[in-house]
């Protein structure tokens, strides 16, 4: 089987690819294209898996990753680092460096001005898209020469409302940042409320000025045989669950 890469139309023209567990060579619960460095698959499948992916989406591009640790914090990169460093997004104006970002039921969100060859990638769950790194990594591409009525943003696929059932406790957390949070939910069972983290993410790029943004609306619990899931595994009592990555990448002009 082949990579399967999902592409977002907002960013079309910008190397990009939010990808799954198809076409990779690990097996048992992790099986497909297994991607985190932090399971506990065989180190040389997920090496594999990684070049696979990128190759899929920018061939010959160097990997920039994270170890990431649900913060709001991004980084300017210039070249792929020799150890991951700790935070949740990064940025580039550098051709030939693939940006990547793991997730396993977080939201993977895109970014790309492509008048100023600015892209980024930020790792969103609740706790960072809270803390605002989506934001971060709005500022940073600034920095960079990008304009937020230029930039464009794709959220990939993520744990869907209808399957992200939270406590009393969750929504006061939201709530509290601004009442108007409340949106978010639907009622669940007797206390409890379905989370919608796409919308959630996708209005705080709105409200940070972005001028377009695609939501593909795709849900990573609900379907085994496309993404990983670390709630679905955590519910099945399994011993361990494969991450997925998604990537964006500036291609070098004068070729790789």
């Amino acid at each position: 089987m082949s990579v399967e890469v999902i592409r977002a139309a907002a960013l079309e023209g910008v190397a990009h690819g939010f990808l799954g567990r198809r076409g990779g060579v690990s097996t048992g619960v992790v099986s497909g294209l297994n991607t985190g460095i932090g399971s506990g698959d065989d180190p040389a499948a997920v090496a594999e898996n990684r070049h696979r992916a990128a190759e899929a989406v920018l061939s010959g591009a160097a990997l920039a990753g994270l170890y990431q640790i649900h913060s709001a914090d991004c980084l300017t990169v210039t070249q792929a680092p020799a150890e991951r460093p700790r935070g949740d997004a990064l940025v580039t104006d550098r051709p030939g460096l693939l940006l990547g970002i793991l997730t396993a039921d977080c939201a993977p969100v895109l970014l790309a001005d492509r008048e100023a060859g600015v892209i980024g990638a930020a790792h969103a769950g609740w706790k960072g898209a809270v803390a605002g790194v989506t934001d971060s990594t709005i500022a940073a591409m600034q920095k960079l020469g990008a304009r937020r009525e230029r930039i464009a943003a794709a959220i990939g696929p993520c744990i869907a409302r209808a399957s992200y059932e939270v406590d009393e406790g969750f929504l006061a957390r939201f709530v509290a940042e601004d009442p108007e949070n409340e949106r978010f939910f639907a009622a669940g069972r007797p206390g409890h409320h379905q989370f919608d983290l796409e919308a959630y993410v996708a209005r705080r790029l709105a409200s940070a000025g972005i001028g377009r943004i695609e939501l593909l609306g795709l849900d990573t619990y609900a379907d085994e045989a496309r993404f990983y899931s670390f709630r679905r595994a955590t519910h099945r009592k399994e011993p361990d669950y494969g991450r997925q990555i998604s990537l964006i990448g500036l291609a070098d002009p004068e070729g790789l």
